[in-house]
């Protein structure tokens, strides 16, 4: 497993980690699997005889039951694992327990630490922008958090480009310590990140860490045309994300998908990830599973390098819109863009030719 610097800080982290959102599957996540804490430590210890050695969790997941499962499966074990949790969903009925306000992100934290068990986290997300807290509070709040040693790292997940940018450079401009990474939705068939979020990332020196590359369960090979989603998957049980704009696309991004994997002789999921993380500015990739099969075939998709003509039957049917300015940029100004922009400019060029 290669082991990237996160964002320009010294962490260094895998190219996969493993997600939690399938632990416990309690308190309205239950389509999202149920690993209880036996088969948690199994995923554990796959994860790290394959050299994934760093775990996502949030809060919101099973409402806090998911960092239980998760805290009990490192039990003995944290000096060897990586940690990261997440917060700002509304937790309770109480108007503070949401956000990234100073009094929601200081109790968030004691409570994860509480129910993961341990005194620290290697990183910390604040789950959703909060265009009602002074961004000036959040960043100065995360600061301390990493100076009291509450926290080593800290990042933002499912920002806007402009968020992320205002909240790096007030916490530069102010001496506070900025976020080293961002976590957001990027799959074969959402490429929207790849507008600002992508190229953003990497211009101020924030990671790009992909959450669900198999777009919550519609990249699996369980979804396509005359195919429903069967019971016991996110996407059989109601799961009401992701947003999907143009299912005929979707479509033809899973028949690509399985055209490539037909001829490989592996997986849809396989050659998914394997495309996601290759593409350009891409960081660490978050996996999921619901049993042990799932995890090692997740897992073995690593070694899977795509052709470029593999890389582009996918890339080609789900090229996003050539918004403006990106148009005008890659009619008449491709050669000043930047190498974080380049290649999606260079894509969406042609598509105008």
């Amino acid at each position: 497993m290669e082991y990237i610097n996160l964002g320009t800080s010294g962490l260094r982290v895998p190219k996969y980690i493993l997600g939690t959102i399938p632990f416990s599957g309690t308190n309205g996540f239950e389509p999202a699997g149920n690993i209880d804490e036996k088969d948690a430590a199994r995923m554990v210890d796959i994860s790290l005889e394959a050299g994934i050695n760093m775990f996502d969790t949030a809060n919101l997941y099973s409402r806090g039951d998911a960092e239980k499962v998760l805290g009990a499966a490192i039990k003995g074990r944290r000096d060897e694992v990586l940690l990261t949790s997440k917060t700002g969903f509304h937790m309770s009925d109480d108007p503070n327990s949401r956000g990234a306000s100073r009094i929601h992100l200081e109790k968030s934290i004691d409570e994860s630490l509480q129910r993961l068990g341990t005194d620290h986290l290697d990183l910390y997300f604040v789950h959703l922008w909060d265009g009602q807290t002074p961004i000036e509070e959040t960043v100065e709040t995360m600061t301390n958090l990493v100076k009291s040693g509450k926290i080593r790292y800290w990042g933002v997940s499912n920002y806007s480009g402009w968020a992320l940018a205002r909240t790096v450079t007030i916490a530069e401009q102010q001496g506070y310590i900025p976020p080293i990474t961002q976590q957001i939705y990027y799959t074969p068939e959402a490429r929207e990140a790849e507008y600002e979020l992508l190229p953003a990332g990497s211009e101020l020196g924030v990671g790009s860490m992909i959450w669900s590359p198999l777009g919550e369960g519609l990249l699996t090979g369980k979804v396509g045309r005359n195919k429903e989603a069967p019971q016991n998957t996110r996407q059989g049980e109601g799961w009401p994300e992701p947003w999907i704009m143009d299912q005929e696309r979707l479509y033809q991004v899973i028949d690509a998908l399985e055209e490539v994997a037909e001829n490989r002789g592996v997986s849809i999921p396989q050659i998914a990830l394997s495309w996601v993380k290759d593409r350009p500015n891409v960081g660490p990739v978050v996996i999921a599973a619901r049993n042990e099969e799932q995890l090692r075939e997740n897992i073995a998709s690593y070694d899977i390098e795509l052709t470029k003509e593999e890389h582009d039957k996918i890339e080609s049917v789900a090229r996003p819109e050539q918004v403006y300015p990106l148009w005008h940029r890659a009619m008449t100004g491709l050669e000043q863009a930047s190498s974080s922009e380049k290649p999606y400019l260079e894509e969406y060029k042609k598509s105008m030719e």
